[in-house]
């Protein structure tokens, strides 16, 4: 079975929101959205609006090292 984006977006949420050490709450509050957006996300319920994923990606790049491989694999190919 492929991955589908949805399953791409729920792994990108929960391995930013780990390696910044939040929990689902904490990571909600950090994004101004409520703690049942986030943990559908990681469900694959739901995908984050463009906007959400626009601050997912600042977080994921000032994360520096830590963050470069989800960088390079999320992010990379919307870059021109």
């Amino acid at each position: 079975m492929p991955v589908t984006e949805s399953k791409l977006t729920a792994v990108l949420v929960k391995e930013t929101r780990k390696r910044l050490g939040l929990t689902q709450l904490q990571f909600a509050q950090s994004l101004e959205v409520s703690f049942q957006s986030v943990n559908r996300w990681e469900r694959s319920k739901t995908k984050p609006l463009p906007i959400v994923l626009k601050q997912i990606e600042v977080m994921v790049k000032e994360m520096g090292e830590r963050g470069s491989d989800l960088v390079a694999k999320y992010f990379s190919v919307n870059e021109n």
